[in-house]
């Protein structure tokens, strides 16, 4: 089994180093250095923070995720590959790229602890950059508190009885300072009498103008393996997301730029721009990262089926919807 090895604290930066297989990671005042037997790499501290815990958060997510052009994670549901230059062209022409796989426990652990000794006290990696301090300088205590907030996860929908509740004050949801236009009225429900626990609604406007994350889509309504999962999004989305089935994306206020590219090389593929109203699907053959100028609300829509992304891989199943 794959263990990870974990330095004592650094005697200048007061940073611990961090090992598994033959990865190597350490981070100073600005960087974060990783290393592999055939390279090297080096991204700035917030910008892998900000990747490491949507991938912590997101429990590897579906497929790629990406940290930049060089490093990520593969997710195989029960194992997981990190890798570095596998889904780059140049890296894998000039053969230099390098992959390992590992129990997807254990590689989990490995990040939490990294996510954990690397995010100093007033520094919160899934806030925007104007609701948080610096990712840089030495160590400086943590901010255990932001990075083990849980993604919610409605098993029926938000608000039905026992369920996820609706955000509030009350329940330590503010509206956030981007979205004090949003009204935040309540459906009302009048149900046929033995039936009140069957008919529930909510204001996901409202639901989304309380949230305290941004780039972390939380599932707000289950109807078998169908997932809507909404969220707020503001500057850029950390990772580039290599999608292993067809994601839906509904624009639901604001703007966002969407860059995508080819999953395996990395080379550009198109620029979607998404006003409100836009509906988009993000094929499973590629990477995808947004830019919003200002907090904007996306509905992402997903299919959880585990079969999909075998089904791809034996081309039974379209990487697109729609075939013109």
């Amino acid at each position: 089994m794959h263990k990870f090895e974990m330095s004592e604290p650094d005697n200048y930066y007061g940073y611990r180093s961090f090992a598994k297989g033959a990865f190597e990671f350490s981070r100073d005042e600005y960087f974060v250095h990783i290393r592999w037997p055939k390279g090297t790499h080096v991204m700035q501290a917030d910008a892998f923070l900000r990747a490491l815990q949507r991938d912590v958060a997101w429990n590897f997510f579906y497929g790629t995720v990406n940290f930049d052009a060089v490093f990520g994670t593969m997710n195989h549901y029960g194992t997981v590959d990190m890798f570095a230059g596998r889904y780059n062209d140049a890296y894998r022409k000039a053969g230099v790229d390098y992959q390992e796989t590992y129990d997807g426990g254990e590689l989990m652990a490995l990040f939490k602890a990294m996510l954990h000794d690397w995010t100093n006290r007033g520094y919160d990696p899934f806030a925007a950059p104007g609701e948080t301090g610096q990712a840089y300088g030495r160590k400086n205590g943590d901010n255990e508190a932001a990075i083990t907030r849980q993604r919610i996860m409605a098993q029926r929908m938000v608000g039905c009885p026992g369920d996820t509740p609706i955000r509030t004050d009350a329940n330590g949801y503010p509206m956030n300072r981007q979205f004090a236009d949003v009204p935040q009225d309540q459906p009302v429900i009048k149900a046929e009498p033995g039936f009140e626990g069957e008919v529930c609604a909510f204001n996901l406007f409202a639901y989304l103008s309380r949230s305290d994350v941004t780039w972390n889509p939380s599932v707000c309504s289950v109807v078998k393996e169908s997932l809507y999962c909404p969220t707020s999004e503001e500057f850029v989305l950390p990772v580039e997301h290599g999608n292993d089935r067809v994601e839906w994306f509904l624009q639901m206020s604001d703007e966002i730029t969407w860059v995508v590219k080819d999953k395996i090389t990395g080379a550009p593929r198109a620029t979607v721009v998404m006003k409100a109203g836009d509906i988009a699907a993000m094929p499973a053959d590629i990477r995808h990262t947004g830019y919003s100028a200002k907090r904007s609300m996306l509905l992402v829509w997903e299919n959880n089926s585990s079969t999909i992304p075998d089904l791809i891989q034996q081309g039974k199943a379209p990487v697109t919807p729609v075939r013109f």
